[in-house]
């Protein structure tokens, strides 16, 4: 699986999906800071990599439907730091081994991961 975070989550959340084996570049560093939604998600297409993000507008079916791209990880938490969120993500990328995530959208909050195709 491929994974592209968007320019809104810290570095070190990329740097930990690294560090488990996962190709993951970040908006940032792909010039993409700024970029309008629909452009990031086209982006993450041709790439053929799932968009991990705080951005709750990813997690509009209608605007953004699963089955129409290779998925998407959105983070709804309470707390934002940086702590906070990669002990989430390590969260996160456990339950990644053990289901996949191609076509589907993951709403990730602090107790549960709840998973829409």
């Amino acid at each position: 699986m491929r994974f592209k975070t968007d320019e809104n989550l810290p570095e070190e959340v990329a740097e930990l999906f690294r560090e488990n084996g996962y190709d993951c570049p970040t908006a940032v560093s792909q010039q993409l800071a700024g970029q309008p939604d629909g452009a990031i998600s086209a982006v993450c297409s041709r790439e053929e990599r799932i968009l991990v993000t705080l951005d709750v507008g990813f997690a509009n079916i209608r605007a953004y439907p699963p089955a129409a791209f290779p998925g998407f990880i959105v983070f709804r938490l309470g707390k934002q730091d940086t702590p906070h969120l990669l002990a989430v993500a390590a969260r996160l990328i456990a339950a990644l081994r053990d289901a996949p995530i191609q076509h589907e959208l993951w709403i990730v909050e602090e107790a549960n991961i709840r998973r829409r195709r």
